[in-house]
């Protein structure tokens, strides 16, 4: 069984003052490692326009490596700028998830876009990275994975692994919206595509974690690794409608497999769940995974989605 200590909250976008596109939220942290500090990439927002609708940009923060709470470092900017008129990434990028490999640096992330009869829309894209992970390029104005037959709408939620030569690609799927005191609602699952060069994705299409709280239970930010001969995925789900407070909110799930494709859920297993107060009391959500200096640690948002930024726990064991 897993077993996590929380270590505290480690970067809380309030307390940033000369960034206007960085004003609040700090959202799926994805962790990239280098010799003297980690560099955490973050989704974020700035204030809300005239009405009330938000764009949300990817930027990232360095942090010690001997003292993971000491900021060293802050993106200038986001590392990338919204899409186009039209194009699928045009007000936001979020979540984004990053990967080495050879020289550069790849960022997957959900491209978001406005609608009418619903609020948004989301696809995945790429990004590319020449100079360590400090600015990114788009590979194209389009996404590399989007709606299909199987998948109508809502790809997003990306987390990016490789495993024996393979690119492996967790992501959400919608499966349908619910109208709640007339607000739609997304219901979305956890999928998987596959990938020799990281472009090109073969999607198994099909859910690949069971459903448990409800049949419309929504889950999300499937995070992977392998250790101790076996992969483990963490994830967070929550009630389809009632969500946004304690009761429902988000929790972070768990689940393993021997091959990357079958596995079997187990909540209890999970080692962490919400505090008894402060930031993180309602809702714990978007796990991520990492290793450095052979410790485990996990990221993780807390209230309202990370809206107050992100906190830190490690492996006991």
């Amino acid at each position: 069984m897993f077993k996590w200590q929380k270590l505290g909250r480690i970067f809380n976008p309030h307390e940033i003052k000369n960034l206007s596109w960085l004003k609040e939220f700090a959202q799926a942290p994805s962790v990239l490692v280098f010799e003297k500090f980690i560099r955490v990439y973050f989704s974020c927002r700035p204030a809300p326009d005239i009405n009330g609708q938000y764009v949300s940009y990817t930027a990232f923060v360095d942090l010690n490596r001997n003292n993971l709470f000491e900021v060293i470092n802050i993106a200038e900017n986001p590392i990338l700028k919204l899409g186009e008129l039209g194009t699928f990434d045009e007000f936001g990028t979020y979540p984004t998830s990053v990967i080495r490999t050879g020289n550069e640096v790849l960022a997957y992330y959900g491209g978001w876009t406005r609608c009418e009869s619903v609020p948004f829309n989301v696809a995945i894209g790429i990004a590319r990275s020449i100079d360590d992970g400090k600015t990114f390029s788009k590979i194209g104005s389009g996404p590399i994975l989007s709606y299909s037959v199987d998948e109508p709408f809502i790809i997003s939620g990306p987390k990016i692994r490789k495993f024996n030569d393979t690119f492996y690609l967790y992501y959400i799927a919608g499966k349908k919206w619910i109208i709640d005191n007339n607000r739609p609602e997304p219901v979305y699952k956890i999928r998987m595509a596959t990938s020799v060069d990281g472009i090109n994705w073969r999607k198994e299409n099909r859910d690949i974690i069971e459903t448990k709280l409800e049949e419309n239970e929504a889950q999300a930010s499937p995070d992977v690794f392998f250790h101790d001969g076996k992969y483990h995925m963490f994830f967070c789900y929550r009630y389809s409608t009632g969500f946004r407070g304690k009761v429902k909110g988000y929790r972070i799930g768990y689940a393993s497999s021997p091959d990357l494709k079958n596995w079997i859920r187990d909540d209890s297993n999970a080692g962490i769940d919400v505090s008894n107060d402060g930031w993180d009391s309602e809702m714990i959500s978007y796990p991520h995974v990492f290793e450095l200096d052979e410790r485990i640690y996990m990221m993780y948002l807390g209230n309202q989605v990370g809206r107050f930024g992100f906190g830190l726990a490690v492996h006991e064991g």
